[in-house]
């Protein structure tokens, strides 16, 4: 008779030495991606688990997509720090992890005094089969009528105070 499948247990966080930071679920972090000349990836951790003995430890995943990567691509109002929120989930080893992010609303990114290289901020969730956006629609500005990129400045119209 063949081996069954250790058992493996839920951890309510784990500690990345390589780090030195405590990451649990809700977290969102930095991992490594398979080309060394690919941009980090942006992930959800959803769940932390690891084997009888505490080891072989794997994050349960929800990525984030950059607009490069969605279908359609980056549009000119897509800020060089923005995410979506896909419905894409997998599993990885927690040794994949090379950093803790933040992930902001679209509301309080743009309030942020300065921004770091860890902080993003999201708008959209992402359906990656249908590569539809939810919400499928946000407010446009000025005569342009593109919606706010927080990377370009903008300037208040006296006409209508947009």
């Amino acid at each position: 008779m063949g081996k069954g499948k250790a058992p493996r247990r839920t951890l309510d966080s784990y500690t990345l030495r390589n780090i030195n930071k405590t990451i649990k679920a809700g977290d969102c972090v930095l991992m490594r991606p398979a080309e060394r000349s690919k941009p980090q990836y942006v992930a959800r951790i959803e769940r932390i688990e690891a084997d009888a003995r505490g080891g072989n430890v794997k994050v349960h995943v929800r990525w984030y997509y950059r607009p490069e990567e969605s279908i359609g691509g980056r549009r000119q109002f897509h800020g060089s720090k923005e995410v979506f929120l896909s419905d894409h989930y997998d599993v990885q080893s927690a040794d994949t992890i090379e950093a803790k992010c933040t992930v902001h609303s679209f509301k309080s990114y743009t309030k942020l005094d300065a921004v770091g290289n860890d902080d993003f901020f999201c708008r959209f969730e992402y359906n990656s089969a249908t590569g539809a956006f939810n919400p499928d629609r946000v407010a446009v500005y000025c005569k342009c009528e593109m919606p706010y990129n927080p990377d370009d400045l903008m300037v208040q119209c006296e006409g209508c105070s947009d």
